[in-house]
């Protein structure tokens, strides 16, 4: 315990006075400090002006990082006949109908991604309870009710990141691997404030993009400067 109290106080202390960084000084720093034994994930979490109680002040989308989120995500597809087929071989890692439901429904909940055809969300509407709480439920929105099974697999498999707003006003999202380089840690935040700001919805008033921070799963945080954000 003393030495993992230790290792915080010694990456706390490269934080001290560091404020509104780069996305590169921000990158290199949270890189420094980075000593868990595992490959930590690079964490952004954005502050926005809107109140998602109001329904035109939601925010929501999804983006596809340019190198990849460096994390083996497991999809699930809803689907039949061809459909389903299709979402095999395209590498989903669950495929059904009522059989994936009731696995659901008993708390088989083995992936990370939820995929289906639009024939199927009749179906799928029965989870909601199940899987909203859990940001999992399909949605046309974001691309997860679709009749493209296969794009959407490859899309979910290859670094494409879904966000949403929450009640705080406050977006989180993993957006890589601090074993990325530092070239492709920033292509890949970059790629996520611009996603967000193109989805600013109608409602917000004032300011839209806030704060933008990042930190390291397991170390401290730092708030970049916006401009270099939006770059």
């Amino acid at each position: 315990m003393a030495k993992v109290a230790k290792r915080v106080a010694k990456a706390q202390e490269l934080f001290v006075g560091k404020t509104n960084l780069s996305v590169e000084d921000a990158v290199a720093l949270i890189k420094k400090a980075a000593s868990a034994k595992f490959d930590e994930t690079l964490e952004i979490a954005m502050n926005l002006g809107v109140d998602p109680r109001h329904a035109d002040q939601m925010v929501r989308g999804v983006v596809q990082l340019p190198n990849g989120t460096g994390k083996t995500v497991r999809v699930a597809v809803f689907a039949r006949n061809a459909k389903a087929d299709e979402a095999k071989a395209a590498g989903a890692d669950i495929v059904g109908a009522e059989d994936l439901m009731e696995q659901i429904q008993q708390g088989k909940i083995d992936f990370d991604r939820c995929i289906a055809t639009p024939d199927m969300m009749p179906l799928v509407g029965r989870l909601g309870k199940i899987l909203g709480p859990r940001n999992l439920m399909p949605n046309p929105k974001v691309g997860t009710v679709t009749m493209d099974v296969a794009s959407a697999v490859t899309n979910a498999k290859g670094g494409e990141v879904q966000f949403k707003v929450e009640k705080a006003g406050v977006i989180h999202a993993g957006v890589g691997k601090v074993s990325f380089t530092d070239e492709k840690l920033a292509q890949n935040i970059r790629a996520f404030v611009d996603a967000v700001s193109r989805a600013k919805p109608s409602g917000a008033k004032g300011a839209y993009l806030r704060k933008v921070s990042l930190s390291s799963t397991m170390g401290p945080g730092v708030s970049v400067d916006l401009a270099s954000a939006t770059a």
